[in-house]
């Protein structure tokens, strides 16, 4: 399927690995010009240069700390002077790996996943708009709708929350906003969590992780490539239909039925 992205281009925050370089390399292959934005230079200048050469696109690597005003403004007016504009973004920067700082640390949670996707969207909402299309895709996770996590359930709560109010507000003037909530989705931070819980409970980590997939109706871990493609999607002009509701590519969760 053609999904009419060609000549477009998108930022990805959080971009240098995981689910954002998925995302950077689905997009690039569908002829996007594409930058990567992560806090390390070295590692997303890297990951730039390696997606360009095997995608053969147009992709930059761009070191910025979305929890930081000023760091968000340098990098819109670094992305704008390299890339012309940006039609799509992809909010997908984290504090850090979960599982790696308190659990009570919820206001470095909040300033970079919630606070550093709205000010991702207001560097680049009022240019979408002014052309009349655009893409805002924010990325939380499977806790928006499960307890568990105080900070996982409130931060990925509160991205649904923002995305709605964006939706709304950019709609009229062709911009669609959707969060895109993964569930367990084998990526580096994924097997660091599970090694350290697989060693906690003095478990093998297979026996752990097909304990998990035996909870996903499609009986396996879900894979960053594939969550990429359902955000390619809607990062596509096809995608308009979809607007401010929340989308769940978590290979389904056996058992709960939501409506």
């Amino acid at each position: 399927m053609d999904l009419l992205l060609k000549g477009r281009r998108a930022v990805v925050t959080g971009g240098s690995r995981g689910i954002g370089l998925a995302v950077g390399r689905a997009l690039a292959a569908e002829g996007v010009s594409v930058a990567l934005v992560s806090r390390t230079a070295s590692s997303v200048e890297e990951q730039a240069a390696l997606l360009s050469a095997e995608t053969g696109g147009d992709v930059i690597g761009v070191a910025a700390d979305t929890g930081d005003d000023a760091a968000v403004t340098e990098m819109a007016r670094t992305v704008r002077e390299r890339l012309g504009g940006v039609d799509i973004l992809v909010n997908n920067a984290a504090a850090t790996n979960p599982g790696t700082i308190p659990e009570d640390d919820l206001e470095a949670e909040i300033n970079v996943k919630v606070r550093g996707y709205l000010r991702c969207a207001r560097a680049f909402a009022p240019e979408m708009a002014e052309r009349g299309w655009g893409r805002i895709i924010s990325i939380g996770g499977l806790a928006a709708r499960q307890s568990g996590s105080v900070t996982g359930s409130i931060r990925n709560a509160a991205v649904t929350a923002l995305t709605k109010n964006l939706a709304d507000e950019l709609g009229p003037s062709g911009v669609n906003a959707v969060s895109v909530h993964p569930g367990a989705t084998r990526t580096e931070t994924f097997s660091g969590i599970l090694g350290r819980r697989a060693e906690a409970l003095g478990r093998e980590q297979d026996e752990l992780e097909r304990q998990m997939a035996s909870a996903v109706s499609i009986g396996r871990i879900v894979e960053p490539h594939e969550v990429a493609a359902v955000v390619a999607f809607l990062a596509s002009p096809l995608s308009v239909a979809l607007n401010g509701d929340p989308v769940f590519p978590s290979g389904g969760h056996k058992g709960p039925i939501h409506y």
